[in-house]
């Protein structure tokens, strides 16, 4: 048998929802592609995707919990391939004030979202 699969989505929790919507359209170009509203107002979830593609991030907010996000030792992230001039993407992330590891060696960097996860940024593919 040959199983055949996609990525459809990553979910992640986000404390603030209109606080993630912003960051990611901000800082990733990502925009919204869909919303599911629970009918008792427990939860909301926004897909965000680049257009045109079919991989989307699920931004999970939950209406019962209110503390931050405790992430722990979670080494899992996000990893996208920029597409144009890395180094101004670079720059304009820093001047954001979102960049929290920079791995000059590997030529990769990582910025936080207001949870903190982390997403790598890698250059284009050469």
């Amino acid at each position: 048998m040959e199983i055949r699969t996609h990525f459809d989505h990553f979910n992640i929790n986000v404390s603030d929802l209109e606080r993630s919507l912003e960051f990611y359209r901000k800082a990733l170009g990502l925009e919204k592609t869909g919303e599911i509203v629970a009918k008792d107002g427990s939860f909301i979830i926004n897909y965000v995707s680049r257009p045109g593609e079919t991989f989307r991030l699920e931004l999970t907010w939950l209406k019962d919990h209110t503390q931050p996000y405790e992430l722990g030792e979670n080494e899992s992230h996000l990893a996208l391939r920029v597409e144009g001039d890395y180094d101004e993407i670079r720059e304009y992330h820093r001047q954001m004030g979102v960049i929290c590891y920079e791995n000059p060696a590997m030529g990769i960097y990582f910025i936080n979202d207001p949870d903190d996860y982390w997403i790598e940024i890698l250059p284009p593919k050469k």
